[in-house]
């Protein structure tokens, strides 16, 4: 396995990307969008909902936990999640700062 050069890049650039790679799954977009849509924590039923097995929503789950963008909290046998406000509200601004930035293009193509 290659070896990955992120220490060339600043912290802010990899966590960006670190986003990017966390959402860059239909199934992770689709789990945001039903939490969204919710407007409340979840609790097993995504696998009804969303008709993945629940070993991919699990995997899924952990890789948008990673990033931070949702907590979840065992309540007996069942795990509830959710979108943790502070975290969207980071990602939102960063989103933005990004595809605002202003481009020049001078006729290159």
């Amino acid at each position: 396995m290659g070896i990955t050069r992120s220490d060339i890049f600043t912290s802010k650039q990899n966590h960006l990307a670190a986003v990017f790679k966390a959402l860059a799954h239909p199934a992770r977009i689709a789990i945001l969008q039903h939490i969204i849509k919710q407007n409340a924590c979840i609790c097993n039923d995504l696998v009804a909902e969303l008709g993945l097995a629940q070993a991919t929503i699990s995997q899924h789950l952990k890789e948008l936990k990673n990033i931070g963008i949702i907590r979840g909290n065992i309540e007996g046998t069942s795990v509830c999640y959710c979108i943790d406000e502070k975290v969207w509200r980071q990602i939102k601004k960063e989103l933005n700062q990004f595809f605002t930035e202003d481009i020049a293009t001078q006729k290159c193509c």
